[in-house]
């Protein structure tokens, strides 16, 4: 009797061992050698509102998951063990048979506030013509990227949420059309931007009251030659849209007008889009198209991350 009361308590035991919460590092690794074999197992073993960052390492492989990380899983850090090899993919897109749209075909959904990940790529895989294809739809506030990748075609980057704030550092992003969109306050700090088309880089949906949109510190703005040779900085998703470049190198694909209204003129006299310190073949003020704004060394030295996220709470990114 004493030999199978222990013998169901230690079978208790590993039962709880293999559901309890993960507090310490995780790995995820495909072919077994880690704690999980899917991103979304590592995720889900997270408790709720930890006290302190639970680091996922995540090994090189392809994940094909259609990655959720829910609200109540915060300071979450997944780090891949390199950029180019380690991928989180998925190819819903809008029109598909599915039914998803902009808002349902992300590859990676982060709804948690203080998310972080770096050398990841995060990528939608749709293909070419198959329309609105999210690689990362963020939701969360106070979220890092840095040294990852978010590629695919259209719409890849979806910042969803007003009163939130990003910071990708030293990320690359390529895509198509209105590849970085959406209402959140983000920062691009000495980010590669490829575009893929003639298209718009940015498709911002700032809300009045939010003084900051999408802005750009010292990145690389390149393209695909042979397909893009008529790129617009960015165009109003709605009519408050906030979107500056700073201190940007920009190719000879960017169109000299820079700025569309998306056939609206009234979005003239409510978007704010400017520059400083433009360079490059792309950069052409005097081009520029007469509602845009080319900042002066006084106004561009309100463009510091610790200015761009102070909202109600300030926030810095940390390392």
């Amino acid at each position: 009797m004493k030999l199978l009361s222990l013998t169901l308590c230690l079978a208790a035991f590993a039962a709880h061992a293999q559901t309890a919460p993960q507090s310490g590092p995780i790995t995820v690794a495909q072919d077994g050698s880690g704690t999980y074999r899917t991103v979304q197992e590592a995720v889900d073993a997270v408790p709720n509102q930890p006290q302190k960052t639970i680091t996922i390492f995540i090994k090189k492989g392809t994940y094909r998951e259609k990655l959720v990380v829910p609200t109540l899983k915060t300071h979450i850090k997944m780090v891949g063990e390199d950029a180019a090899t380690t991928i989180l993919t998925f190819n819903d897109h809008t029109g598909d048979a599915a039914g998803h749209n902009t808002y349902t075909s992300h590859s990676v959904l982060v709804q948690a506030n203080d998310f972080s990940a770096e050398n990841l790529t995060f990528e939608n895989n749709a293909g070419y013509t198959a329309g609105q294809a999210v690689a990362l739809h963020v939701e969360g506030d106070r979220c890092t990227f840095r040294h990852c990748r978010v590629v695919g075609n259209q719409d890849i980057l979806f910042l969803a949420t007003d009163r939130t704030r990003q910071y990708f550092q030293d990320c690359y992003l390529e895509g198509t059309t209105d590849f970085i969109f959406g209402a959140s306050t983000a920062v691009f700090d000495h980010c590669i931007i490829k575009s893929k088309k003639n298209s718009f880089i940015t498709a911002a949906s700032t809300p009045p009251q939010q003084q900051f949109g999408f802005v750009f510190l010292g990145c690389k703005l390149t393209a695909d030659t042979a397909l893009a040779k008529k790129v617009h900085l960015g165009r109003p998703w709605r009519p408050s849209a906030k979107v500056v470049y700073l201190n940007t190198e920009m190719g000879s694909h960017i169109a000299p007008a820079g700025w569309d209204n998306w056939k609206n003129p009234e979005n003239e006299k409510t978007a704010y889009f400017a520059e400083y310190n433009s360079t490059g073949p792309g950069a052409k003020p005097a081009g520029r198209v007469g509602w845009s704004h080319q900042l002066t060394a006084k106004e561009a030295k309100q463009y510091t991350i610790k200015t761009i996220f102070a909202a109600s709470e300030p926030w810095v990114p940390g390392k």
